[in-house]
């Protein structure tokens, strides 16, 4: 059955937009009657038929709702340096929203090498990839952030930061706790400085490893999440 993303859904009566609409009617071949699914993006997953099979606006007909599909007793959120090649940087939010993430930070620190993203492309990887890994919730994207604003202002008391730096540090998969919620903090290609680092502590992080190999910064942030999730299950 195919799968589609509506944002905002009220009532029984929703409409596709035009190029979900234009996919459903002149790729796919829907007609009346045809029986799909939808999500939007905050937990809601959805049964409906086409009522018009308009190639513009294709009109639905719910005929069944689940609310918090799949709803996790935790939250992930990876805030993590945008890489200079971009496109590891959209493998990282491809893989990581089909595992399962509620919150990404782009962060910008002392040896970022990228300082600018397009947030209206990388909504429709996590977008594209909700669908894919048939998901009901969409990981919140937020604007890229100064690192020193970024962890003074975090809330979270599970909170740590991924370096290469020496010193002694706890794998990360014995740290993470079932149940509750973490924050987790990847740097750029050139690592955290020393200084980030110190000022991280002080504001309640706490030093991870994720291991003895030396990993990219999008295969980093892929780590952490498939270990907060494995932990999880």
């Amino acid at each position: 059955m195919q799968l589609f993303y509506i944002p905002n859904i009220l009532g029984n009566q929703v409409i596709l937009n035009e190029t979900e609409s234009k996919h459903a009617v002149r790729v796919l071949r829907l007609s009346e009657g045809s029986q799909v699914q939808l999500i939007d993006g905050k937990g809601g997953f959805y049964e409906a038929e086409i009522s018009d099979a308009h190639p513009k606006k294709c009109k639905l007909v719910i005929t069944r709702s689940i609310q918090d599909f799949e709803k996790r007793n935790f939250k992930l959120h990876i805030a993590i340096a945008p890489t200079k090649n971009i496109d590891r940087f959209e493998w990282f939010l491809e893989k990581c929203t089909e595992i399962g993430i509620n919150e990404i930070t782009p962060l910008l620190s002392e040896h970022s090498e990228r300082k600018v993203i397009k947030p209206e492309r990388l909504e429709k990887i996590l977008v594209a990839a909700m669908k894919q890994s048939l998901k009901a919730y969409l990981p919140k994207l937020n604007s890229i952030t100064n690192f020193n604003e970024f962890i003074s202002d975090s809330e979270y008391q599970n909170k740590y930061i991924a370096h290469c730096n020496n010193g002694d540090k706890l794998h990360l998969k014995n740290c993470v706790q079932k149940d509750e919620d973490t924050l987790i903090l990847i740097g750029p290609e050139g690592d955290f400085g020393p200084e980030e680092v110190e000022l991280a502590k002080i504001n309640g992080f706490k030093e991870i490893s994720l291991g003895m190999a030396r990993l990219r910064t999008e295969t980093a942030g892929i780590v952490a999440c498939h270990i907060v999730n494995l932990v999880n299950e």
